[in-house]
């Protein structure tokens, strides 16, 4: 008698509330940081009220909602740093570690990409070595456009003093200065900061491909991850 082999789907969380929260906290201030900060820069807007009273304080509106979700998407960026760490369900960290394994499998899941999954000799039930590699990179961008951030602030609080106090300013300056020295002062910064922002749309963009990409050609539902928190691999059975 010649066996037969038989799939089924096996569910395998990916993703828990508390990480997809994060997930679309993340992409809606992102969307706002990018909107208002893009303003900042270059005022490409105008209210449609002809009161001057109130057009005056677009920038000012522009800028607070800036702030407001940059604090909002850095506390975030933190957030998952810890639970890199500390996390219960899964720890990334042990994926950034060079050994022989981890550097193994992110070099068989980026061949599964370029060869367009025609090569695949890896686990893909859960997270694996490039995407950790890929999503720590996201939050090293985070973390830099927080620091640039905070310096392009504080450089507007010339007078050392702010609606909180003295020592908010000079907190800030003790820990952003030395962005001034590395990109060759406010300008530099300035310039540093704009151009992360690109980086970091080039990552998102690249990242909704991946999973689009991933759902088509592995045909395990990882698009519903950021949804459900779940994706559904095949087990074969004899």
């Amino acid at each position: 008698f010649k066996e037969h082999t038989m799939s089924k789907n096996i569910e395998i969380k990916r993703m828990t509330g508390t990480m997809r929260i994060v997930h679309w906290v993340t992409f809606f201030s992102m969307i706002t940081a990018v909107i208002t900060g893009l303003y900042i820069g270059h005022p490409y807007y105008q209210t449609f009220i002809a009161d001057p009273a109130v057009d005056k304080y677009v920038m000012a509106w522009n800028r607070w909602a800036h702030f407001i979700v940059a604090i909002i998407f850095d506390v975030t960026a933190i957030l998952v740093g810890y639970l890199y760490f500390f996390s219960r369900f899964e720890k990334p960290y042990k994926k950034l570690i060079p050994n022989k394994q981890n550097i193994v499998e992110f070099f068989e899941v980026l061949l599964n990409l370029i060869t367009l999954n025609r090569r695949k000799k890896f686990d893909s039930s859960h997270s694996d070595s490039f995407n950790i590699v890929f999503f720590t990179i996201f939050h090293l961008l985070l973390v830099f456009m927080l620091f640039t951030g905070l310096q392009l602030y504080v450089h507007g609080l010339a007078s050392g003093h702010s609606s909180i106090g003295a020592w908010w300013p000079a907190m800030l300056h003790l820990v952003t200065d030395w962005t001034l020295y590395v990109f060759g002062g406010n300008m530099g910064v300035r310039i540093a900061h704009h151009y992360a922002m690109y980086f970091i749309l080039a990552w998102v963009m690249f990242h909704i491909y991946y999973q689009v990409w991933r759902t088509i050609f592995w045909k395990e539902g990882d698009i519903a991850i950021v949804f459900g928190g779940s994706k559904f691999v095949k087990e074969e059975e004899k």
